[in-house]
């Protein structure tokens, strides 16, 4: 089964490449990897929802806007090879989660950028990863993922 074949069994469509917020792209190429830069929970131009894991944003909503942030990865890094069943494999994600000090569950948010990448990708998509609690994110996004991928 194709990525675009999974995106549509799990009723996901790839959104619009999110426009960057500041002086970068949202994709780069060198070799056969592609980084992605951080991409944050925006949904049709706005943000998901914003504040901090821990002190009004909930586990399961983290680990849904770290989907939503996987999606927007995958966004960018397809626009920059033209086809996700050009990827070998995902190598690296790293997870930023905005976090009261107190909360400590950061791989339970990163999972949902994960699960996300290996139901689209399948074997392609698993990846090592860091789960990093941060004070905060660009927009007071709750979660921001970046990933690195290997190409044909």
């Amino acid at each position: 089964m194709t990525p675009d074949e999974r995106l549509a069994e799990l009723d996901l469509t790839l959104p619009e490449v999110v426009a960057p917020l500041a002086a970068y792209v949202p994709a780069v190429r060198t070799g056969d990897l592609v980084y992605t830069s951080g991409q944050v929970p925006m949904v049709e131009g706005k943000l998901a929802q914003s504040g901090k894991l821990g002190a009004g944003v909930s586990l399961e909503e983290g680990a849904a806007l770290a989907r939503i942030c996987a999606l927007n990865a995958l966004a960018a890094l397809k626009s920059e090879v033209g086809d996700l069943a050009r990827v070998k494999r995902i190598v690296k994600v790293v997870v930023f989660v905005a976090s009261d000090p107190a909360f400590t569950q950061q791989p339970q948010v990163a999972n949902g950028a994960s699960e996300l990448l290996a139901d689209v990708l399948g074997d392609a998509g698993r990846h090592a990863r860091s789960a990093v609690g941060v004070a905060v994110l660009p927009l007071d996004a709750p979660v921001e993922v970046e990933l690195i991928a290997e190409v044909f």
